[in-house]
């Protein structure tokens, strides 16, 4: 199944099943909405729905938990060991934009680097998940890129200031569910980042330290993820800052984010 949040005429979201070029209506304003019922896998998708726009797949999770460090080839090109335990930092709703949006680029950062990611949308309530409940509780994939403001990132050892910037964050256009992936809900897939047309990341999921499923097993152990929970899962090498020169983002960038079987994401970095 793939699912959307899109936006109408009239200016209101919807979550919608995607069918080719169809969307069908899926009975609640987004799908963060969608997944707060126990029962949104079995409902009925009939009735058409016309897209102004994509959304960010769920607009307001009430939990976005980002994992640094967590593709093999982007730990060592950092310079860093490989981890014991996932290194986790939040991030906030506002700084999720649609798959087609504008990002902002910050009067108050010269180095707007681009982090491609898989993320993990949750699907049911769990807590200290065991192997079995993390996987069912896994909802699908999307999308993400994970914008990151490095001079600010590392102002102090704590990430989070470099991370949430608002309007800095596409999330989408969907999300699919496991069922329709190779590999399930750890899945295999391509993931390659792109500026302006030029292939700069581009990694196998099973470059993972840690998986999607050890993942929600080990934040379920630290707190309750909920329906319409967001976790991004790291991202691989070749981003910006680790280049000789590092290169960033500018007024005018296009960032595009692919993952194979979940779309891609296509956005304009633009001064704010």
């Amino acid at each position: 199944m793939k699912l959307a949040t899109i936006r109408t005429a009239d200016g209101v979201t919807r979550a919608v099943r995607v069918e080719g070029d169809t969307f069908l209506d899926a009975g609640a304003t987004d799908v963060g909405a969608l997944l707060a019922d126990p029962a949104w896998s079995s409902r009925t998708f009939d009735v058409p729905v016309d897209a102004a726009g994509f959304a960010p797949v769920v607009p307001h999770p009430g939990k976005i938990i980002c994992v640094g460090l967590n593709y093999r080839n982007h730990i060592l090109e950092m310079g860093h060991e490989l981890p014991r335990f996932p290194t986790l930092f939040a991030k906030y709703s506002e700084a999720l934009v649609g798959a087609y949006d504008e990002i902002s680029l910050p009067p108050e950062s010269d180095a707007v680097d681009w982090e491609a990611e898989l993320a993990i949308v949750v699907g049911r309530t769990v807590r200290r998940a065991s192997a079995s409940e993390a996987a069912d509780a896994i909802a699908g994939f999307a999308v993400l890129n994970d914008v990151t403001m490095r001079d600010w990132q590392y102002r102090t050892p704590m990430w989070l200031q470099g991370k949430t910037w608002e309007a800095s964050t596409p999330f989408g256009p969907y999300l699919v569910t496991p069922d329709e992936l190779p590999g399930g809900v750890r899945p295999s897939l391509t993931l390659t980042g792109r500026v302006d047309g030029e292939i700069v990341q581009q990694a196998d999921t099973a470059d993972l330290v840690f998986d999607p499923v050890a993942l929600v097993r080990y934040i379920s152990t630290i707190l309750t993820l909920k329906p319409g929970d967001v976790i991004a899962s790291g991202t691989p090498g070749g981003v910006g800052h680790a280049r000789k020169p590092a290169r960033y983002l500018t007024g005018g960038s296009v960032l595009t984010t692919e993952i194979t079987h979940l779309g891609r994401s296509e956005v304009k970095a633009e001064a704010c």
